[in-house]
């Protein structure tokens, strides 16, 4: 019997080097009409966040602080869906697949990258229009383009930086029982019922960073907010509430849809493992509807975004009947 126990002890603690993601096996049939839903939404999420950032780049109409902050959300969206879906689409079509815990621990990485630098952008956004409410003559002087640049370093330095602590732990602990995650990407909570090593010290990094990273911006957005409210308030004109209300509007709507979508998932939805399929629908809204609504609530809803893209729509349209004529 004595002899035995070392070989057991071995069998249990062979340390496992790939996950199984179930993805949307359940789907069975319906796996194509899904790929393909899924597909045009991230096209669209794609085509819509690159048309904004190259719309800012071409355009001098929108050569302001507002609309850079936004061409790097736009690009953070990009990096962040580019990171999810294309692996989740392959789960689709294949009912599930395995990948590596490296490639498990980057993906992880490079969301909580985008997750840490649109947060950060977030708040770059609520100040910006702080400043042009409630300083509205100091606007130019604060807003430089030197410090454009260095708040927008810093968003995705804080990004990579604050995400490379839990990467780090979590890289360390090891897996040696089942490695199933009912999910199509390894989200941070399946991952971690899966190891057997002592995962406290993960859980509070974790903690610690969702407080600097998510809870506290939250919390200066909405006392940014409450004294930009204050401020229109106490306009007198009518005209100038309306304009004022409308510049940050658009922002105010992604900043409901994002944080809405993180409660909705990491606070509100279930935590048991008969929550899983319920989990990963919910973190649809976070990896796909999001990065689409943004650009659109952002083009929609402003008259300068909207004007920059129906002259280069026509500059495009000129150009292309030229080379025809000229054929």
């Amino acid at each position: 019997m004595p002899t035995d126990l070392p070989v057991m002890f071995a069998r249990n603690l062979t340390l496992i080097t790939e996950f199984l993601l179930v993805g949307f096996g359940e789907v069975g049939d319906l796996k194509f009409l899904l790929f393909v839903f899924l597909l045009i939404i991230f096209i669209m999420a794609l085509m819509g966040n690159s048309l904004v950032t190259v719309l800012v780049v071409v355009s001098s109409s929108l050569h302001s602080p507002m609309y850079f902050f936004i061409s790097q959300m736009s690009l953070s969206e990009i990096l962040f869906t580019s990171n999810i879906v294309p692996h989740m689409l392959w789960l689709v079509l294949v009912g599930g697949g395995k990948v590596s815990t490296n490639q498990c621990f980057l993906q992880f990485y490079l969301l909580s990258v985008s997750t840490v630098a649109q947060c950060q952008l977030l708040i770059v956004m609520s100040f910006d229009r702080y400043v042009a409410i409630c300083k509205p003559f100091h606007y130019n002087m604060i807003m430089t383009a030197t410090l454009q640049l260095q708040i927008v370093v810093l968003s995705w330095s804080a990004g990579f930086t604050l995400s490379l602590l839990p990467y780090m732990f979590l890289s360390k602990l090891e897996f040696c029982g089942p490695n199933i995650i009912n999910h199509f990407f390894c989200d941070i909570d399946p991952v971690l019922q899966l190891s057997c090593s002592d995962t406290s010290s993960m859980q509070l990094v974790t903690y610690i960073m969702s407080i600097s990273a998510v809870v506290w911006p939250f919390l200066f957005i909405t006392s940014t907010y409450i004294s930009i409210i204050h401020t229109i308030q106490k306009m007198t004109s009518t005209v100038r509430r309306q304009k004022a209300f409308s510049t940050c509007s658009s922002h105010l709507m992604v900043v409901c849809l994002y944080f809405g979508s993180l409660a909705t998932i990491y606070i509100f939805s279930p935590k048991t493992s008969s929550g899983g399929d319920t989990n990963k629908y919910l973190s649809l809204l976070y990896i796909l509807v999001t990065p689409v609504c943004n650009p659109l609530v952002y083009s929609l809803r402003n008259k300068d975004i909207k004007s920059s893209l129906i002259k280069y729509v026509h500059i495009l349209c000129n150009c292309f009947l030229t080379c025809i004529e000229q054929q």
